[in-house]
């Protein structure tokens, strides 16, 4: 207890470690919340209409309308690839000059043209596009029954989104945002911890005292351990409140799923600590074992399922990846304990070799 008490005042009176712990995650979360988002909206876009009529005009309206567009008419395709290679539009709609008379014949075309140099976006836009041109004949066929617009019969397809009706991509990363944050709160700042005192030569005098081993790894865990989850509570009110992210799961499952990865992320930095003795090293190596693989690898941003294989087989080694999967699920889907107690039963098992190897290399150093 007199470690801890020591190891708590420490951590108080260090203003890197109120940055880290604190200012970091407002940061973080405020950034990553408001200004990162996989949607796709108020896409610049050029609609051609060579030749004004109601057809046509119809599905220039579905463009105007749609919330995912800002759309820009023009009379002529000369003008839309101008707009295009001075990039300020990101897509091309050309409604030719014959659309009245072919829709009349039942083989209208819409010709969509995107700029393909974000692939990803460029796909998002064409779905999008597709979208709007299907809505327009939905409102012609609805507006005219007999007429060639309902004449191919075309189904209507109702779609329905579990677990974000929303469809808001902030739903899914707001959650990956937390595990960058306790990542970030337990293996950077107890990276530094062991090293620091290292560098400082008041390591040594604990060699005189009758302190145990796990005594001082327990004073080290302690304070950063409760800042940490200090820090997962933050997450959680901003993410509820602040970003309105709806949270489905158990309060308490979700808690002791945390303590298991704080615990997994603390033990990584004091191992890094324990085994460099420097803290400028013990930092970038953190850095690189811990907070590139929780951004890259955990399914935070891309779906691991779409990588290739020898990098998916390596994501299984990083314990972000059972946490992001497990904050998702609770936060959006609730208590799936088909996907809860596999990904908790991992970070479990992780938990204790991490505990274990940083024990190891502590004893071998005061050794």
């Amino acid at each position: 207890m007199a470690l801890i008490r020591k190891e708590g005042r420490q951590v108080l009176r260090d203003p890197s470690s109120f940055a880290i712990g604190i200012v970091l995650p407002v940061m973080l979360i405020l950034l990553f919340g408001f200004g990162m988002s996989l949607d796709v909206k108020n896409v610049p876009i050029a609609v051609v209409l060579e030749v004004p009529s109601s057809e046509a005009g119809e599905i220039a309206a579905s463009f105007r309308l749609s919330p995912y567009f800002d759309t820009r008419i023009t009379p002529s395709m000369a003008e839309a690839q101008a707009l295009m290679l001075s990039n300020r539009v990101d897509g091309i709609v050309l409604i030719q000059s014959d659309f009245a008379r072919r829709t009349a014949q039942g083989d209208a075309s819409v010709q969509l043209v995107v700029n393909g140099i974000d692939g990803n976006t460029a796909r998002i836009i064409e779905a999008y596009a597709d979208a709007a041109v299907a809505q327009a004949g939905v409102r012609a066929a609805a507006e005219d029954p007999g007429g060639a617009a309902a004449a191919g019969g075309e189904a209507v397809v109702e779609s329905q989104l579990w677990f974000n009706s929303a469809n808001d991509s902030r739903y899914f990363l707001v959650p990956g945002l937390i595990v960058l944050i306790i990542t970030l709160i337990g293996a950077f700042m107890t990276s530094m911890v062991v090293a620091r005192e290292w560098e400082r030569g008041t390591f040594e005098a604990l060699f005189v005292t009758p302190v145990r081993t796990d005594e001082i790894l327990i004073s080290k865990i302690v304070p950063y351990f409760l800042l940490g989850m200090g820090g997962l509570l933050l997450c959680m009110a901003a993410a509820r409140f602040l970003f309105d992210v709806p949270f489905r799961g158990s309060f308490v499952v979700l808690t002791g799923a945390s303590m298991l990865y704080l615990l997994v992320s603390v033990a990584t930095g004091l191992l890094i600590s324990s085994s460099l003795k420097s803290q400028f090293l013990a930092c970038q190596i953190a850095l690189l074992v811990t907070f590139m693989p929780a951004l890259m690898l955990s399914g935070f941003i891309y779906d691991l399922r779409s990588v290739p294989l020898a990098i998916r087989l390596i994501s299984y080694l990083v314990p972000a990846r059972y946490y992001v999967s497990l904050l998702q699920t609770m936060f959006l889907a609730g208590d799936v304990w088909s996907v809860i107690l596999p990904n908790v039963a991992v970070l479990a098992a992780i938990t204790v070799v991490m505990l274990a190897l940083t024990g190891r290399a502590t004893r071998k150093s005061l050794g």
